[in-house]
């Protein structure tokens, strides 16, 4: 019977905790889905939020919550280190003694009842001065002149010294000492001065205080302040500590090094800019070392295309200057090959010369509004018996008859006559060379497209490169400077458009994107 009674009584205490927590999260629920709890977490939501953008709040929410945590601990330690104290004085009641210096002044004045007539009332004076007399006290009283006339329990003197009296009695410094009351009093009609001596007699009193004020509890509360303070803020110290090692690893040399960028806030900002200023210091070193290796192949490259021309025209001036010819026929044709070679060679000089300038941003542009279609049908025009010399025929797509942009005429017509004139050297003959314009997003877009041979992805993406030909080996008797395509690229850069090609088989296409004016 007793065991199911417990077992009874624990299944109903179960129960109850059961009913308990349901209520609580009732409680809790209702209050997370009221007005008061919406608005508490969207205050709380809007405290995380500022926590992640702003260093400085979070700094300022991490300080209030430490010294919240150290305030409510200082208040409970100071309330567990609570001590109650006494302290213990010994003191000395000199009232007293005045009190009763007075009373025999006043007695002996006719006070309290008593009536004296004069100083030779000896026994109403011994009455009065005996009265309080306890054995402790030395009591005289004198005539003006300090002669005593009365005593009690006085040394055997005759005589006082009133003014060394009075200076006693006002520098007492020694609580413990002997005190001196000097009174003057009037007994009938005659003058007199009571002077009374008596030790004060200590005793000890005691002082109740409670210490509220406990030091441990607030050195304590300063230790809980500067640890909560480290453990809070403990992660984003580790990660500024990355940041410094970033930098030092940076700094060292390594420029391909990242800092890992966490949060949302003013360190992440800075670890930002640390990347992006490594990434562009490693793109300007790059950049400087890509800008040596091409000085070195310019003056590869011009050594070679320069000496070769004028090699030819040396060798075939020396032939006609020496006679090693055989008749006037062969003279003239030397003549004539020596005459190529040196146009040849004026060609590559004017065209090194305007590479420069248009590289160096030497050139001004003289910019007129054109229709770039009628501009694109002129020079076809012009080049039309090339084309047809070359057995290659050339087709106009024109979506747009009228697409108006701002160029600089004198220079964009050098730019399609590089780019017709190497259609013309590198397409198959016969062929076709499709010309094309269209506009889309505020922009027209021009293709030449011709069929060759293929172009590899590598070759394609360095054929704007000056001095770069497909023929690797540089075979001299391919015309032309290597500069031309390197030439249209700076010329469609001034005029802030944009020029690629591309290869798709033996379809090999240029493109030019310019924009265009409303």
């Amino acid at each position: 019977m007793i065991g199911r009674k417990n077992k009874n009584q624990k299944k109903e205490k179960i129960g109850l905790i059961q009913i308990l927590k349901n209520l609580i999260l009732r409680i809790i629920y209702k209050f997370y889905n009221s007005k008061l709890g919406i608005k508490i977490r969207s205050f709380l939501e809007w405290i995380y939020r500022r926590i992640e953008k702003s260093i400085r709040f979070e700094l300022m929410v991490v300080f209030a919550i430490c010294f919240l945590a150290s305030f409510l601990f200082y208040g409970f330690a100071n309330n567990m280190l609570v001590k109650d104290r006494t302290i213990t004085r010994i003191e000395y009641d000199s009232a007293q003694i005045q009190s009763n210096a007075y009373s025999i002044a006043q007695n002996l004045s006719g006070g309290y009842g008593y009536e004296v007539n004069g100083l030779e009332d000896e026994i109403a004076i011994n009455e009065i001065l005996n009265n309080y007399n306890d054995g402790k006290a030395k009591i005289y009283l004198t005539d003006l002149d300090g002669n005593i006339l009365y005593k009690v329990n006085g040394d055997a003197k005759d005589k006082l010294d009133i003014y060394n009296i009075l200076d006693r009695s006002n520098n007492i410094q020694d609580e413990g000492a002997e005190r001196v009351v000097i009174y003057p009093v009037k007994i009938g009609g005659d003058r007199a001065y009571l002077i009374y001596y008596q030790t004060p007699t200590p005793y000890l009193s005691y002082e109740y205080y409670t210490d509220t004020n406990s030091f441990l509890a607030l050195v304590l509360s300063v230790i809980i302040f500067i640890s909560i303070f480290i453990i809070v803020t403990n992660k984003k110290m580790k990660y500024i500590e990355e940041i410094a090692s970033g930098v030092r690893i940076i700094s060292s040399g390594d420029l391909s090094y990242r800092v890992e960028e966490k949060g949302k806030d003013e360190i992440k900002n800075l670890a930002e800019n640390i990347n992006n200023m490594a990434a562009e210091i490693e793109n300007r070193i790059e950049a400087e070392r890509r800008s040596e290796k091409t000085k070195s192949e310019l003056i590869t490259n011009v050594s070679h295309d320069l000496r070769t021309p004028l090699t030819s025209v040396m060798g075939y001036i020396g032939l006609i200057k020496d006679g090693k010819y055989e008749n006037e026929v062969v003279m003239k044709e030397y003549l004539n090959i020596a005459f190529n070679k040196s146009n040849q060679l004026k060609e590559l000089i004017e065209d090194l010369f305007e590479y420069t300038k248009l590289n160096n941003r030497g050139v001004l542009l003289e910019q007129n509004k054109i229709n770039i279609v009628e501009f694109l049908s002129q020079i076809i025009e012009e080049y039309i018996p090339i084309f047809e010399e070359n057995n290659i025929e050339i087709v106009k797509k024109f979506v747009d008859e009228k697409s108006i942009v701002d160029i600089d005429a004198g220079k964009m017509v050098r730019v399609f006559e590089n780019l017709f004139s190497n259609a013309i050297k590198y397409s198959f003959k016969p062929g076709k060379v499709i010309v094309s314009t269209y506009e889309s997003g505020g922009y027209v877009s021009i293709s030449i497209k011709n069929k060759g041979e293929s172009i590899p992805k590598e070759k394609i993406d360095r054929l704007f490169d000056r001095f770069y030909r497909l023929d690797e080996a540089r075979n001299s008797n391919t015309k032309g400077s290597g500069l031309g395509l390197a030439i249209s690229k700076n010329i469609i850069e001034l005029h802030k458009g944009k020029i690629w090609a591309e290869c798709v088989g033996n379809d090999i296409s240029f493109f030019i994107k310019l924009k265009c004016i409303n």
